[in-house]
């Protein structure tokens, strides 16, 4: 199954699973896969940049890829294949196409900075990697420092057929999502799906500027497929009122730098990890803060019973 620019809903980043000595505990792999398909996930990206990638060789990298796509319960895999030269993103995109990845995802390297560097990385990047493979454009101009205008994002699109999402996460960004979308409108742009990130931020609004769903982490995916439920069922204060809920610890999980550390510790709070351990070099979360995620957690019990500690 290949993805396409008519995706819609959740594609949770997922979190490469540790032992606490730092070996890839694949039993958490498959639990999380599990989980992401029952909640009603409509894919799944693995080897994002929360996900440790940079952290794993590349036989653990093909490893994870080939668990989770072997786990997936028939929804599309994406692979993060970001890398610093395009040998090492070619081999990955050929070996986890051929395990049986729907597509990969592709960040734009720091070192861009005029809008035709980046239009030009990106087609060498197709270049590379062949031009019938899916890809995913990431903007995320807070942690990779390259600026995509609606512009950019245009040529690439509109010069590159296999560009079929973008994950959309740039801060503030709610007018590019409309103004992409009044170009599919006017037909100087061809539709592509819109997923975004930034931890699920700022989904509620996103969705009703024409976004067609979340491709982000954050401790709690079924909430965003609710979220994103509960908007295409026209539910519209009910979906803000579980927004809100949520709100708090969702700010709290965006913290740069120790945001995974969070986003772990809940998810084993949750009973889907065995371990809150990322591989080193990682930021711990100190007593206070872990005081603090349970107070968020505990007032989100009172809304949300999901926030309950699950015991194992």
């Amino acid at each position: 199954m290949l993805l396409n620019a008519d995706a819609k809903g959740v594609f949770p980043i997922a979190p490469t699973p540790f032992f606490e000595d730092g070996a890839i505990d694949y039993a958490s792999l498959d639990r999380l896969m599990d989980f992401y398909h029952a909640s009603g996930c409509t894919g799944v990206t693995v080897l994002g940049q929360l996900g440790e990638a940079a952290k794993l060789d590349a036989a653990e990298a093909l490893q994870v890829a080939s668990r989770a796509v072997a786990r997936s319960h028939g929804m599309p895999v994406v692979v993060g294949v970001s890398a610093p030269g395009f040998a090492a993103m070619r081999a990955l995109t050929h070996d986890v196409m051929a395990l049986g990845a729907a597509g990969v995802m592709i960040a734009p390297p720091n070192t861009l900075r005029t809008d035709d560097q980046i239009v030009t990385y990106y087609r060498q990047a197709v270049e590379a990697i062949g031009d019938d493979v899916p890809f995913i454009l990431q903007d995320y101009p807070l942690t990779f420092s390259v600026q995509m205008s609606v512009d950019v994002i245009r040529r690439i699109v509109t010069t590159l057929p296999s560009c079929v999402m973008l994950k959309h996460e740039d801060w503030p960004g709610l007018e590019k999502i409309s103004a992409l979308r009044r170009l599919v409108a006017t037909g100087e742009m061809r539709h592509i799906a819109i997923l975004c990130g930034n931890g699920g931020l700022f989904l509620n609004h996103e969705l009703e500027r024409g976004a067609d769903g979340a491709n982000t982490g954050y401790a709690f995916p079924d909430m965003l497929c609710d979220t994103v439920r509960l908007h295409t069922e026209g539910r519209r204060d009910e979906m803000h009122d579980l927004f809100d809920a949520h709100l708090p610890l969702l700010r709290y999980e965006q913290q740069p730098g120790v945001g995974l550390a969070v986003r772990k510790y809940v998810l084993a709070r949750r009973g889907l990890l065995s371990h809150a351990t990322q591989r080193r070099p990682a930021s711990q979360l100190t007593p206070a803060a872990m005081a603090e995620v349970e107070g968020l957690l505990s007032r989100l019990a009172q809304k949300d019973p999901r926030a309950l500690r699950v015991e194992v």
